[in-house]
């Protein structure tokens, strides 16, 4: 029995054309538009209809009935009740599931975001940096209310946040471009800086200082404090945010005050990252 479907693909076979992944043999287009059913539930509707999704998802509403039909069949969507639209169903949260309870720095730094958020009440995040955004992988809430459109698979541009500035600052010049280049740079809020040179500048502070300080760049009445956890060679691999709102705190308190508390965690949980998990 041929055993071809389990030997790696050689270099040739995995060889794209014109620079583009998609156009190699090996890319399933069948899959990538699957995919797009699904990320049409991004935006801000919980409930679409069978044209809405086509269109959101860039396919004709012929592929898009096939692909809706087959999902709704699996699981992953269903009607929603007494109307023509389709939402998502609980099964996708499997994925994220596994995924953060696979994530090892997430499970270094809940301790340490446990202990921030009753320590000063604020509430502790853990970000990554996913192309030119931060994504919460962890959200440990204060004692007071907090922005209930934040959560745990929120994302932002990392470029107007604490998070993806330091995790920019300790990262290489060519992956500080990278970003630079996929990042739109208009403004989300009134206090939302753009200019490449001020956010470069930013990075570089960040750098020095070993923390950052954003306000009211994303959302209004946010003040936000992170620093960087690092691999063994120094690499940024997450960052421990504090959120402090405007209402309490103030930008130079939060400097006083909560920029110690971010970079001991930081510190902490990038020291641990080989001893925490013994087998």
């Amino acid at each position: 029995m041929s055993r071809k479907a389990d030997i790696p693909a050689t270099q040739d076979e995995t060889k794209d054309d014109g620079g583009d992944p998609k156009r190699s043999s090996l890319f399933v287009g069948s899959s990538e538009k699957m995919f797009r059913i699904l990320h049409a539930f991004d935006g801000p509707a919980r409930q679409m209809p069978l044209s809405d999704i086509a269109k959101a998802a860039g396919l004709d509403r012929s592929a898009a009935q096939r692909l809706v039909y087959t999902l709704e069949t699996l699981g992953y969507l269903r009607r929603a009740h007494n109307s023509r639209n389709y939402t998502l169903t609980s099964r996708v949260l499997q994925f994220a599931y596994n995924y953060l309870h696979a994530h090892e720095v997430l499970h270094k730094a809940a301790p340490y975001l446990l202990q921030i958020s009753r320590g000063v009440g604020e509430t502790a995040n853990l970000q990554e940096l996913d192309g030119p955004e931060i994504v919460y992988v962890g959200r440990f809430p204060g004692q007071h209310l907090v922005n209930v459109d934040i959560m745990v698979g929120s994302r932002l541009p990392a470029l107007f946040t604490a998070s993806g500035t330091v995790i920019l600052s300790r990262r290489t010049a060519a992956e500080r471009d990278e970003v630079f280049a996929q990042t739109d740079l208009r403004p989300l809020t009134p206090a939302t800086v753009t200019d490449e040179g001020l956010l470069r500048a930013r990075i570089q502070e960040a750098a020095e200082k070993g923390y950052a300080i954003v306000a009211n760049e994303t959302v209004m009445g946010d003040i936000s404090v992170a620093a960087a956890i690092t691999d063994d060679h120094g690499q940024a691999v997450a960052a421990v945010n504090i959120a402090a709102p405007t209402t309490r705190w103030t930008v130079e308190r939060v400097e006083a005050e909560l920029a110690h508390h971010v970079q001991v965690a930081a510190t902490s949980i990038s020291m641990t990252k080989f001893t925490l998990f013994t087998p």
